[in-house]
């Protein structure tokens, strides 16, 4: 019973993620409600972390048996997975200007303009969603119990379906440019063939103008 109420609990917070990310829930805010999107986003993120916390005491406090746990050489391999993922985490961190991607920058200077430029990382040339890759990483290398996997599952199935989501927004926001980046850089697992060389995402970050050309 109690993997059903995690799924269920992943599914509502899922669903509501999704809805208040919508652009058009986002137009029709700003169209009635003007005042309140410089806190949006502020507003959007906080709501996400204080809605997990709940579920993460339902997840990690159900007393159930162990599916799975990495010993020896696996743990080794897992923990050094998990941490690498953690540092290159970070380091992508480094191409958002994360007080934008807070919405503190918005809240500050009381616009409610995402500005972000279209920016490609080191690891953004390899795979188009680098965060859900290493969270996936994070996740599937963590030992393991019926509620755990449940949540491992949800969380999954979400970060693939909410990649392609997200990719309306970035194409209807970048234009031709995000269509081509996401021709030549796959979405989330990085295939050895296909990447973007630093020149070839320099030209896709700041095309050239007829002048130029």
């Amino acid at each position: 019973m109690a993997e059903v109420v995690v799924a269920l609990a992943w599914l509502a917070y899922f669903a509501l993620h999704s809805l208040l990310a919508d652009m058009r829930i986002k137009q029709r805010v700003e169209q009635h409600w003007p005042g309140c999107m410089p806190g949006y986003r502020l507003a959007y993120n906080t709501l996400a972390l204080l809605l997990l916390i709940p579920i993460l005491v339902l997840v990690h406090g159900a007393d159930r048996d162990w599916l799975w746990q990495w010993t020896g050489l696996a743990a080794w391999l897992a923990n050094g997975l998990a941490t690498a993922s953690l540092v290159l985490f970070l380091t992508v961190s480094r191409a958002y200007a994360m007080d934008e991607f807070l919405g503190l920058r918005q809240w500050r200077e009381r616009t409610g303009d995402d500005g972000q430029a279209f920016t490609i990382s080191v690891l953004h040339r390899f795979v188009r969603h680098p965060w859900y890759s290493l969270g996936l990483i994070l996740l599937w290398t963590r030992d393991m119990n019926p509620p755990l996997l449940v949540s491992a599952l949800a969380i999954t199935v979400y970060l693939i379906v909410g990649s392609r989501l997200e990719e309306r927004s970035l194409v209807m926001r970048f234009g031709e440019a995000y269509r081509r980046y996401m021709e030549r850089v796959p979405g989330l697992v990085p295939l050895p063939w296909k990447f973007l060389s630093t020149s070839d995402a320099e030209r896709l970050m700041h095309p050239a103008t007829p002048d130029q050309e």
